[in-house]
């Protein structure tokens, strides 16, 4: 049996921004994560109280950055 027939197509990051990051300094750690760890943007919601809930998405496999942080 092809062990990929049961892998995911994606595996995903649910990330959330607090209200006082600013837009240019979201984008630039979600360019960091996309240009090393692999990552894409799936979603983005905005809250009321400003804060953002992101979700990235990667195509399982190898990465060059170990994990996420904010």
């Amino acid at each position: 049996m092809d062990d990929d027939v049961n892998s995911p197509a994606y595996e995903y990051a649910p990330l959330r921004l607090p209200a006082d990051v600013d837009l240019v300094s979201a984008q630039a750690s979600l360019a960091v994560a996309a240009e090393y760890g692999g990552w894409e943007l799936a979603r983005v919601l905005r809250f009321a109280d400003g804060t953002r809930k992101v979700t990235l998405r990667r195509k399982p496999g190898k990465h060059l950055l170990p994990g996420l942080s904010y």
